[in-house]
């Protein structure tokens, strides 16, 4: 019979640091985090070959005494918990397990140097064993040094991507810890070149266009909104500023960043009715409640929290988020300028109909001499042939267009302008007092047509039960029908009713009249699953949203229909009072602006 045994502790540390370092992006999270919480204004951060080869980190916080060096590096030994109330922990770390573990699976050297110290102390530990203690030379802060990430553990080592890949999620590790603390100036090198550079102190909305996208600054609205005691802050990209992919949804709480699949919902969600369901939108948002409504101890590596009342988060982000994009009005994200220009064909000249006669020429055949030792003639004796080429070339206009509508300055001071023309029966160009507006007219007047919808009550009208006449049994994993049963009155608002029928079945009784033709059963396992992915029922919403948006569809003006001026005008002015007009259902722009500037510039004026 095998026998019960202690574990030698180096080995144990080895155990946690499966959990605790799973790649190089993951030791200098917690090293970074470490830096964060003893109070650093400036870190710098130095990676040699992806991490693989090195990682340092350099903070001017409070320090160490060499006493507490050693403590450090003892499994579950930290000073942020300084009681036992773990659900009060305000900083990034609390576990106690970060720096053992690293020293375990790499050599990690500790140089630290407490504020009104005279010198520092360093510590290096190889692979979980003590290399060396001495007195080291280096201003108040610490400086971390690990080297030889899994050097004596191959079967990891052989599993970890190339150092492309490891050094760009590195970055990506620092890019959100430097959204998180916009107090705090980070600098990061990599193989000796300079990848990031942000000074202290700085604006959230600054920060986060500095390091997500600087298009964020013009293409984003601002959030800030309370509603109890949580506070959402942050920026939102406009559904028209969108991505393939969701790398660019950067989510914190309480300074945290975070992958939770609630949150993620919600920003999808709020999103559902603006966007493709392949698009992603562009943001950044920074959730604060207090401690105990909120669970960080879920995962060693503190990536995943739980809330006490999630329905209450999701409700929040989702109504903030909303307000926040109808507040951006008619706001579309627009093209940078120099893509603009290079959208524009410049159309060859035509040659003239004959090359214009020279001075000499016309002084020959006028006054029968030559240019030399001629007088010039009198503007009075302009020269016959001269007056031929400007009557047969440089003719004047024979005639004038008629103006759209009389041209008044209040007309120019509209956002969208004043409708000028109609081009291939599908785009209006209208005249603002900044430059030239361009709307396609059917994706405009789709998201009217949508809105219009919403605001008629066509939503709580789709959401209507249509009862089955043989109430449908759709056999699924107890598990899913367990999440089914929690969501049975919200999947009720959206008219799916469900019963529980057995540990491994649901019983449905009515679908939403709208999707009274589709499969039951099919619809039932994509809820579940749904609920599986992302927490709440999402699917059944989008599915609705997707009916709503082809009736706007079908209900706009096509493209292709000739329209009056003063339909025109009446189109501009109802994008201009409707909120989220400058993106159709699909998350496309629905107007552009060419500015003065860039006009003067196609023709070489500026």
């Amino acid at each position: 019979m095998p026998t019960i045994r202690r574990l030698p502790e180096h080995l144990v540390n080895r155990i946690a640091a499966g959990e605790v370092v799973e790649r190089p992006a993951s030791a200098l999270k917690e090293l970074v985090e470490n830096a964060i919480d003893a109070g650093a204004t400036a870190i710098t951060v130095r990676v040699g070959g992806g991490g693989l080869d090195m990682i340092e980190v350099t903070d001017d916080g409070c320090g160490m005494r060499p006493d507490e060096i050693a403590l450090a590096l003892e499994r579950h030994a930290t000073s942020k918990l300084p009681d036992e109330a773990i659900e009060q922990v305000a900083t990034l770390g609390f576990r106690g397990e970060a720096l053992p573990s690293i020293g375990s699976v790499a050599r990690l050297t500790i140089e630290s140097r407490p504020h009104g110290a005279d010198e520092g102390w360093k510590r290096v530990i190889d692979h979980g064993s003590v290399a060396g203690d001495a007195p080291a030379a280096l201003p108040p802060g610490t400086r971390i040094r690990v080297e030889d990430l899994f050097g004596k553990v191959p079967a990891r080592r052989k599993f970890l991507r190339s150092p492309r890949s490891e050094y760009a999620v590195c970055l990506d590790v620092v890019r959100r810890l430097a959204m998180a603390r916009p107090d705090v100036g980070f600098v990061m090198e990599h193989d000796g070149r300079r990848v990031l550079a942000v000074q202290p102190r700085e604006e959230l909305a600054a920060r986060v266009a500095r390091l997500v996208a600087r298009e964020l600054a013009e293409d984003g609205v601002v959030l800030e909104a309370e509603r109890g005691t949580a506070r959402l802050t942050g920026v939102a990209g406009l559904p028209t500023y969108n991505r393939g992919v969701a790398d660019h949804q950067y989510l914190f709480v309480n300074g945290r960043p975070v992958r939770d699949k609630l949150l993620v919902g919600a920003v999808r969600g709020a999103y559902s009715d603006m966007l493709a369901r392949d698009r992603h939108a562009v943001l950044a948002l920074f959730l604060e409640l207090p401690p105990e409504e909120v669970d960080v101890n879920v995962h060693p590596a503190k990536t995943e929290v739980r809330f006490r009342d999630p329905a209450f988060i999701r409700g929040f982000l989702v109504g903030a988020l909303r307000h926040a994009l109808e507040g951006a009005g008619q706001k579309s994200a627009q093209p940078p300028q120099s893509s603009a220009m290079n959208m524009w064909q410049v159309e060859p000249v035509a040659p003239p109909l004959r090359p214009p006669p020279s001075l000499g020429s016309l002084f020959t055949r006028e006054y029968g001499g030559s240019a030399a030792g001629t007088a010039a003639p009198r503007v009075a004796e302009t020269p016959a042939v001269w007056r031929a080429y400007e009557a047969e070339v440089m003719a004047q206009p024979s005639g004038r267009a008629e103006a759209a509508v009389e041209q008044t300055e209040e007309g120019l001071r509209y956002p969208l302008g004043v409708a000028r023309g109609q081009v291939a029966g599908t785009y209006i160009v209208a005249e603002a007092d900044d430059g030239l507006v361009i709307v396609d007219q059917h994706a405009a007047h789709e998201r009217l047509v949508l809105e219009k919808l919403k605001a008629a009550g066509a939503e709580e009208a789709m959401n209507r039960s249509q009862a089955l006449l043989l109430p449908e049994v759709v056999e699924l994993e107890e598990a899913a029908c367990d999440a089914l049963e929690d969501k049975v009155e919200a999947l009720a608002r959206h008219g799916l009713l469900l019963e529980r029928f057995g540990p491994a079945a649901v019983l449905v009784r009515a679908v939403p009249s709208v999707l009274s033709r589709s499969d039951v059963t099919a619809l039932v396992r994509d809820v579940a699953d749904d609920l599986a992915r992302n927490g709440d029922a999402l699917l059944l919403g989008e599915k609705l949203d997707l009916v709503l948006a082809t009736m706007a569809c079908h209900g706009s003006v096509r493209a292709g229909r000739t329209l009056s001026v003063a339909e025109m005008n009446a189109l501009l002015r109802e994008m201009e009072r409707t909120p989220r007009s400058g993106q159709c259902n699909h998350g496309r722009p629905t107007w552009v602006k060419l500015a003065h500037s860039d006009i003067e510039k196609l023709f070489g004026r500026k």
